[in-house]
């Protein structure tokens, strides 16, 4: 089953499951309970709770908002497994950490800085989700995904930027940075993140803990520009729309998810900016 609102998705992304019988789509809001409760009737095993408002900006402009989804919403879904016995993974960013300070990479000890709103509901949504594998011994695990990327990612606003960028070299526009372009990102293709959240919500072992999850290798928006551009188009650098919430390195230590779920990232860098780039350009056909 499926629970969503569409305000960050659209119907066209599931239009292939619609059809079969093992795939079932609600739209609706967390924050309904009446609505979340429909999906609790039948017997379920896993709650992959990926639902969120992720837009910084917007969260900086509208905390009680994002508050209402990220905190809230959490709240309800927890409730609702620990009334069904189900357990949970709750999806978190690595938007939590501070940046990193070395070549050794970000792991799950590494501080916090919740430079946003967004990034502090997800600390909340965390803290809640362990709360109750504490004091209910419901099963629950966090993840911490660094930055995902690759087909039926918005290719507009607050989209991921490999799917920003290659959206408009296939324009033939400019691709535009956001501050110096000197910050760097640990950018994991999707297929690979997919594999990961689907492993730590199967194990037992990690239930109550968090675990990150990430290629080890940093870009810098400045390089990963010019990997998309090809010499195509022009690269130009605007200021940034929320210089206060930027992480100026973000590296992803994944020895512990190497290590307690057997997982690894197959898809390189550059083989997902050409898998993107060719999903959009079959998308538009």
């Amino acid at each position: 089953k499926r629970q969503d609102d569409l305000s960050n998705g659209s119907s066209f992304n599931i239009a292939e499951f619609q059809n079969k019988s093992t795939f079932k789509f609600i739209k609706g809001d967390i924050k309904d309970i009446t609505t979340l409760g429909k999906i609790f009737v039948d017997h379920m095993d896993i709650v992959y709770h990926l639902a969120a408002e992720i837009n910084v900006q917007k969260s900086i402009d509208l905390p009680g908002y994002t508050f209402e989804n990220d905190v809230i919403g959490t709240f309800n879904v927890l409730e609702m497994c620990r009334k069904y016995g189900v357990k949970m993974l709750f999806m978190s960013t690595c938007m939590v950490y501070d940046r990193c300070s070395d070549n050794k990479g970000i792991n799950e000890t590494h501080p916090t800085k919740p430079a946003s709103p967004y990034a502090a509901c997800k600390l909340s949504g965390e803290a809640l989700t362990l709360s109750y594998y504490h004091a209910y011994g419901l099963p629950t695990v966090v993840v911490r995904p660094f930055n995902t990327y690759g087909p039926y990612q918005k290719t507009t606003g607050e989209g991921g930027v490999v799917a920003i960028f290659s959206k408009r070299m296939l324009e033939g526009k400019s691709l535009q940075i956001y501050g110096d372009g000197s910050q760097t990102r640990d950018l994991m293709y999707v297929e690979d993140c997919a594999d990961f959240v689907i492993k730590a919500g199967e194990s037992k072992e990690v239930n109550g803990d968090i675990i990150n999850a990430g290629t080890g290798r940093d870009v810098s928006i400045n390089e990963l520009a010019n990997m998309v551009s090809r010499g195509k188009v022009g690269i130009e650098h605007v200021p940034h729309i929320h210089p206060q919430s930027e992480i100026a390195r973000l590296l992803c230590d994944n020895s512990k998810a190497k290590r307690m779920l057997n997982w690894q990232p197959r898809v390189s860098l550059e083989e997902g900016i050409e898998r993107t780039i060719d999903w959009i350009k079959g998308a538009e056909d």
